[in-house]
């Protein structure tokens, strides 16, 4: 029986190389009808042909069970060649949460300038659209030097399948914005986000400001365009200012100037580039005295220095939690596989969640 089991392995590891070289040939040759339709004119999808291919195709297959889910294969290849083609069409697809103007909408223009920004509800759903194949890349928020981490993106990177392959850092400056006409001082309610206004808390207290909550800056902006009213401001970013037509009263009223937010780039793809020279660690340790000590442990022994450790509750498991690392380094050397496989005794999950250029300001 494991004869059998080992042979069967044998042959698709076989087929699974030839298909691999087949599939970028393919690929290539997509890249070659996408010129064509572009020179002419002519939509991606051609639904005549894509059937036609299918129907002929189809035919090959005399095993009445297999065709159908040949023709299964045969339709995701075709939804596959379609994708590439609309990524060389619009350029790389960025998922983000939030909305036109956000802090995150900023953040996915800056790292992909050319990349097409599509805005999702919430960063499980951005998440999601990469997993999906509807997006090429997200990018959400890890960190806010003011707020602490971002949970629930730290938990999807935990729990799911997607790879960092950057970390940026964009200075966060509030302003506070009004409507054409009006004055810093005439603004009695502001509006933006919870953690927005509690950044600019001592400003509008000095001035008699009531803070309102919206749901993020952008949406405040809009509110705040839409109503007209000139003792009603927003706080948030000078794109929103220019997006939505509001003028700038007062620039970087935000209490703090450090104000930073943290974004990772997610992919299907890690990445392996000499010029990613950091690595993130997930991890969970054996429920043992010193388990985590000798983690840490590990990590310096083998000469890397770790910048960040933060521990995270478990959902599935009460009062168990896993760890988030940051070192300088990259595991591919033989010393960082050594150091992954000494890990390995000591951790009951380990992961290497991406790797990221250090200090990639945006």
């Amino acid at each position: 029986m494991a004869n059998k089991l080992e042979e069967a392995r044998r042959i698709i590891n076989e087929v699974d190389a030839q298909m691999a070289e087949l599939f970028v040939k393919r690929m290539r040759a997509a890249e070659l009808v996408f010129e064509h339709k572009k020179e002419f004119g002519l939509p991606i999808l051609d639904q005549k042909r894509e059937d036609a291919v299918i129907e002929r195709n189809a035919a090959l297959i005399e095993d009445d069970v297999l065709k159908g889910y040949y023709i299964d294969y045969l339709k995701h290849t075709m939804s596959v060649s379609r994708a590439y083609q609309y990524r060389m069409q619009n350029g790389l697809s960025v998922a983000y949460s939030g909305v036109e103007g956000a802090f995150a909408h900023i953040a996915a223009g800056r790292i992909f300038p050319g990349g097409s920004r599509i805005p999702y509800g919430d960063f499980r759903s951005a998440y999601q659209a990469v997993v999906d194949g509807a997006c090429d890349v997200a990018v959400l928020p890890i960190e806010n030097s003011y707020a602490g981490e971002v949970a629930q993106t730290m938990d999807l990177i935990f729990s799911g399948t997607l790879f960092i392959n950057g970390i940026y850092e964009l200075p966060v400056h509030q302003n506070l914005l009004g409507v054409k006409g009006a004055k810093a001082e005439e603004i009695k309610t502001v509006l933006s986000h919870p953690q927005a206004l509690s950044q600019c808390h001592d400003y509008m207290m000095q001035r008699g400001m009531a803070a309102k909550e919206s749901t993020n800056t952008a949406v405040a902006a809009k509110e705040v365009a839409e109503q007209n009213d000139p003792t009603l401001g927003a706080i948030a970013s000078l794109e929103t200012a220019e997006l939505y037509g509001l003028s700038v009263l007062e620039a970087n009223i935000n209490k703090s100037n450090e104000n930073t937010t943290r974004f990772a780039v997610l992919s299907k793809v890690r990445a392996n580039s000499p010029a990613l020279t950091s690595t993130v660690l997930m991890l969970t340790v054996k429920h043992e005295a010193g388990s985590l000590a000798n983690a840490i442990s590990i990590i310096g022994r083998y000469h890397f220095n770790m910048t960040a450790l933060r521990s995270r509750p478990m959902r599935k498991h009460s009062w168990q939690y896993y760890f988030y690392i940051e070192i300088d380094g990259s595991v591919q050397s033989e010393n960082g596989q050594n150091m992954l496989k000494e890990l390995s005794h000591v951790c009951d999950e380990l992961k290497v969640a991406g790797t990221f250029a250090p200090h990639a300001e945006i």
